[in-house]
């Protein structure tokens, strides 16, 4: 594998398949740093069962799926509760929107196709994809991918819709002295990257920056020497909406290509081949 991150130190902040990033990271020739900025992702029974209870009692006009594994759960508490076959007749005979590949996969193997899919796995897609419908007086029950999605739900309110959540999954902080360790090596400019694979982990750490009076600091090392990296187009959106951007990000959504990019970034300074917001330019 070409040396394409020789002498970079890069910040792994996501805590799932942090060894395998780290060995990537290794075999391009940079030295990884696991700085995980997120705590354990966890089954929230309580809130599943009420959302099955009440998608079962009132069944929704339009059912948005944005995870696939959020999707599995849901489906998986239904089954324990003995109601899945009125889920699977609810969802045949009401609208189904999905983001991503992996949600559409999912309902595929469940024999539905979704009325409304993204063209790009982001939620903006998904969201120009419903011009065609009017949710005007609406009931939709929204899976949003692992965190409340305020922007989303915004756009919903703003269409009139009489929106519903349900989080399968909630994620929780990691340990401080991790949060620490992340802030203080970005801003004392002791790496040269950082890695995020999901919202939560950018939003964590901008938070303890605000706590710390260091989030000043901490844009403007990544406006001048750290690159912020995202594992795709959904969470550099919850990059560039902390204000950070200078992003690289891969068309494909897998950390694999991540890896890919960032070693096509650092090779390159500049002409990484992400897509959208703001992907770094520089020369």
């Amino acid at each position: 594998m070409a040396q394409r991150m020789a002498g970079k130190r890069v910040a792994l902040a996501g805590p799932r398949k942090a060894d395998e990033m780290a060995l990537l990271v290794t075999k391009m020739g940079g030295e990884p740093v696991q700085r995980p900025a997120q705590g354990t992702v966890f089954l929230d029974d309580i809130e599943l069962r009420n959302a099955v209870v009440s998608w079962v009692k009132q069944p929704p006009d339009w059912n948005i799926f944005t995870t696939g594994m959020g999707l599995n759960a849901l489906f998986d508490m239904a089954e324990d509760m003995g109601v899945a076959e009125q889920i699977m007749e609810l969802l045949h005979s009401s609208n189904i929107a999905a983001r991503g590949y992996k949600t559409v996969n999912e309902l595929k193997k469940r024999g539905f196709t979704p009325d409304v899919r993204d063209e790009d796995g982001s939620l903006d897609g998904l969201t120009r994809a419903f011009a065609p419908y009017d949710l005007k007086g609406k009931e939709v029950l929204l899976q949003p991918h692992g965190d409340p999605a305020p922007r989303l739900v915004k756009w919903l309110d703003e269409q009139g819709a009489v929106t519903r959540q349900v989080l399968p999954y909630k994620h929780i902080p990691p340990e401080e002295a991790n949060l620490q360790a992340l802030l203080a090596d970005i801003v004392n400019r002791n790496v040269d990257a950082v890695t995020f694979t999901s919202g939560p982990q950018i939003r964590f750490l901008c938070q303890y920056a605000r706590e710390q009076n260091r989030m000043e600091d901490l844009l403007e090392a990544f406006r001048q020497d750290v690159i912020a990296v995202s594992v795709g187009k959904v969470t550099a959106q919850s990059i560039l909406e902390e204000g950070i951007e200078r992003i690289v990000f891969p068309v494909e959504e897998r950390m694999g290509a991540m890896m890919v990019e960032l070693g096509k970034y650092f090779e390159h300074r500049g002409s990484a081949h992400g897509f959208g917001l703001e992907v770094v330019n520089e020369h």
